[in-house]
């Protein structure tokens, strides 16, 4: 099994080139069973991304990569739909039920497995369900599967979601746009990754306005593009890692192929901490941070801090004077990263939802366990700035979600290799 050697304390300077957005291909890929011809262009080549082809093409789509570019081709040959989501396909990646929206809106019917992805909590698709009945499906649990049908075809209607979620919201989203007549969805998720999901779905010929967190789709397009061409944006928790990274052990660190505008509560969370930055229209350059401050912070939805920057804000918080505090308000099970991060020689003690971090600690290299996508690069982070040598294990966990990670560190002057 393949382990990341980190020799750290290494002042690192360059520029990094910010890949586009995994948790915004994954829904785009899925908006694909809706479409004839597609082009995707600034997709990150990442395991997740892999693992969406492989599910798209046994349900039946051509798929094809150019992988110099990261463009992606998919074609929908509407004579071989299989209308399943396998267990093996589904199961190291939650996304996949993605697939469940368009597939009973355009074919009336979807056996897709329960999902999987990483053991950060229970994360239930309560609410994805929840918007496909409103929407007229018929669905029950049986075997480990989502068995979903709509013989009649999906129909319009308003839905209120009881709580925030990202992957219900663009489920109803890719469900209503086939549907007959117009939906409404309430208290919705808002994230740019929403937002670039709309944002596919009219250019591919849709109706969908969103105000708030208030989503409105006219259904049964009918005069769709045959052939259309999208840029995926860029991947806001891929550059919020390394604007983290730059303040541990940055000495000038530009940050390329961003809008700044996304960004603003990460920028703002790290200019409170005494973290130099400079903001320009597509990037952002980070100076050595001499002394970092104490911050209290919670997790919240979009436009809030997110729960995936959580463990790598945790690492400049060992740093900071004083305590800090951080409240992890979406899942339950997001301080997996802190037993490892306190082998390395931090302070955090764990209340409730809330980590007290005591510092400034010095960190010193160890031997650590991956144990989900977002606490595995915290532990790279943790390593670059600590005394001596960490190995990290388990580091499939990184290939999920971040593309060229080592490439881009050693670009920038940092010890780190795959062992």
């Amino acid at each position: 099994m393949q382990k990341l050697l980190i020799n750290g304390k290494r002042e690192l300077s360059g520029s990094i080139k910010i890949s586009g957005s995994k948790n915004a291909s994954l829904p785009i890929l899925a908006a694909t069973i809706l479409c004839d011809k597609v082009k995707l262009k600034n997709v990150p080549l990442v395991k997740d991304i892999f693992t969406m082809l492989e599910l798209l093409r046994f349900i039946g789509l051509s798929a094809t990569i150019q992988k110099k570019n990261g463009i992606i081709q998919v074609i929908c040959n509407k004579k071989n739909i299989k209308t399943l989501a396998p267990y093996n396909l589904v199961k190291t990646m939650r996304a996949g039920v993605l697939v469940l929206g368009p597939l009973v809106a355009k074919y009336k019917k979807a056996k897709i497995s329960l999902p999987g992805g990483c053991a950060i909590g229970t994360r239930p698709v309560n609410l994805h369900l929840f918007a496909l009945k409103k929407l007229g499906a018929k669905i029950k649990i049986k075997n480990g599967y989502i068995v979903a049908e709509a013989k009649n075809g999906l129909r319009g209607a308003e839905i209120k979601f009881p709580s925030i979620s990202v992957g219900a919201t663009e489920n109803a989203i890719l469900a209503a746009f086939n549907a007959k007549g117009k939906t409404v969805l309430k208290n919705c998720a808002i994230e740019p990754e929403v937002k670039d999901l709309i944002k596919f779905l009219n250019n591919l010929g849709g109706k969908i306005l969103i105000k708030d967190r208030k989503i409105s789709i006219a259904g049964s397009s009918k005069n769709l593009k045959k052939n259309i061409t999208h840029e995926i944006i860029f991947d806001r928790i891929e550059l919020g890692t390394y604007m983290i990274a730059a303040a541990l052990v940055g000495k000038r660190i530009i940050l390329n192929k961003i809008d700044p505008k996304i960004v603003k509560k990460e920028i703002e969370i790290l200019k409170k901490m005494g973290v130099k930055l400079k903001s320009n229209k597509t990037s952002i350059e980070i100076l050595k941070s001499v002394e970092i401050k104490k911050i209290n912070v919670e997790t919240k939805p979009y436009p809030g801090f997110p729960t995936d920057l959580q463990a790598q804000l945790m690492v400049l918080m060992i740093k900071a004077k004083g305590k800090s505090k951080i409240k992890e308000n979406i899942f339950e099970n997001r301080f997996m990263h802190v037993p490892e991060l306190k082998r390395m020689g931090a302070n955090i003690e764990i209340k409730n939802k809330t980590a007290i971090i005591s510092g400034p600690s010095k960190l010193t290299g160890a031997e650590v366990m991956a144990t989900d996508l977002r606490a595995s690069v915290s532990l790279v982070l943790a390593g670059l700035v600590a005394d001596n040598r960490t190995i990290i294990n388990r580091i499939y966990h990184l290939e999920r979600g971040y593309e060229l990670l080592e490439k881009k560190l050693k670009n920038c002057k940092a010890r780190i290799k795959r062992i």
